[in-house]
């Protein structure tokens, strides 16, 4: 599982999950009813992503988004 402390690093695991999956940038965007430009454009300002766009991406890339407490698994030095 991968942890998340700064947005670009959205935008770098949708590009490797979705080159693992054999995917373009055009066929998702395609999906995503989305220009293949503006796909482009949220894979490099992950930042710009709204919710709903996040969650279409990552349901599209069969990647799941976990809510967890912090307090329940406090993060190790390392994760800093």
């Amino acid at each position: 599982m991968q942890k998340l402390s700064i947005s670009s690093q959205i935008g770098t695991i949708l590009v490797a999950r979705r080159k693992e999956l054999g995917l373009t940038q055009a066929k998702v965007a395609a999906r995503l009813n989305i220009s293949q430009n503006r796909l482009s454009e949220l894979e490099n300002q992950p930042g710009q992503l709204t919710v709903d766009r996040l969650l279409a991406i990552t349901g599209l890339l069969e990647i799941e988004l976990v809510q967890q407490d912090r307090r329940q698994n406090p993060p190790t030095f390392s994760e800093w």
